[in-house]
């Protein structure tokens, strides 16, 4: 492996639609400088088709930075690689997890599961097209598929294809009859099968997701010698428990970043945001975790939902909302 992304692998914050957007990833890139960021999901069409090359915008600061694709045409994906290339992006990974009926109908996300030679076949355009990392983020099944024979036999087609590096959702996605909010509570998880991979891949580097919910939890996947770990939902909900401590936990480096610092840090954001026609609730909508678990995480939430979305609303909401919670989150 090469690039920025190596180092920063052994931890990550999952792509997450709707979430991880480029607000979303300078805010966290404040609270941790090493941990890796991905994008949302990314359609191949529709960099490629549609011309939404608004898509591929960020932010400078936030790398490292990885593009999250989605699509199933060697082609297509070989070109929107291209493209997060030249757009400057420090890896490009393949979805090969998400159970969306909309990501199904355009044939990829989980469903290439069921179909690995299609998803060697991208791996292979795409690493022919850059001269990055080519990822592939999957999960250990789908529907009626036996995960002890099919994860394998996926992994052993894309590494043959050039895939260095994985990260695999340690649970089963059903196309049918769950939703995708299901999808990622019901099917249980199977981290015994993705520590076993590592085992039976020992050339692969290999990052775990799914249900992880802590840095205690991601140290000990891995103490217990997986490559990675991959954190969704905790690292969004509670940024500042996830991720303000992860540079010294887990990787050694820094110190503890302070929550209350982080809000004055982002009065610059906002405001460049603000001047360019943004609002203020694009921002501070990902920020309402910050202090969670932490005395004054409820005024800080509320004062911050409520005032971000009035008529002329500024940078000066967040700074109303942190002098509700700072006196009580330094007791």
């Amino acid at each position: 492996m090469t690039g920025k992304a190596n180092k920063a692998v052994r931890l990550s914050v999952a792509p997450m639609m709707d979430w991880t957007d480029r607000h979303c990833r300078y805010f966290h890139r404040l609270l941790s400088a090493e941990t890796l960021l991905y994008t949302e999901m990314v359609t191949a069409p529709a960099l490629v088709r549609g011309g939404a090359l608004h898509l591929l915008d960020y932010s400078p600061e936030e790398h490292p930075v990885a593009l999250q694709l989605g699509g199933s045409d060697p082609k297509e994906l070989a070109q929107a690689a291209r493209l997060g290339a030249e757009a400057g992006y420090d890896e490009i990974n393949l979805n090969c997890g998400c159970p969306s009926d909309r990501v199904q109908s355009g044939t990829f996300g989980a469903v290439l599961m069921k179909d690995p030679g299609r998803v060697a076949d991208c791996v292979a355009a795409m690493r022919a097209a850059v001269d990055l990392d080519v990822t592939v983020k999957c999960r250990i099944g789908v529907d009626e598929q036996e995960p002890e024979g099919v994860l394998p036999t996926f992994l052993e087609q894309i590494r043959a294809a050039g895939c260095q590096r994985v990260t695999i959702h340690a649970r089963k996605a059903w196309l049918q009859g769950l939703s995708p909010k299901e999808n990622r509570d019901i099917p249980p998880l199977d981290y015994d099968l993705v520590h076993r991979m590592k085992d039976e891949f020992s050339d692969l580097h290999i990052s775990i997701n799914g249900g992880i919910n802590s840095l205690d939890e991601a140290a000990a996947h891995l103490k217990a010698g997986l490559d990675g770990v991959m954190i969704g939902r905790a690292a969004y909900h509670q940024p500042g428990d996830v991720l303000s401590d992860a540079d010294r936990r887990i990787f050694g480096t820094g110190s503890t970043r302070d929550p209350i610092a982080i809000v004055h840090q982002m009065v610059p954001y906002v405001e460049r945001h603000l001047a360019n026609g943004g609002r203020v609730h694009q921002i501070t909508r990902h920020m309402l975790g910050l202090f969670a678990g932490r005395p004054g995480a409820r005024a800080w939430r509320r004062a911050l939902s409520e005032g971000a979305v009035q008529d002329g609303a500024g940078s000066e909401v967040m700074l109303q909302a942190l002098d509700r919670v700072a006196p009580m989150a330094e007791v």
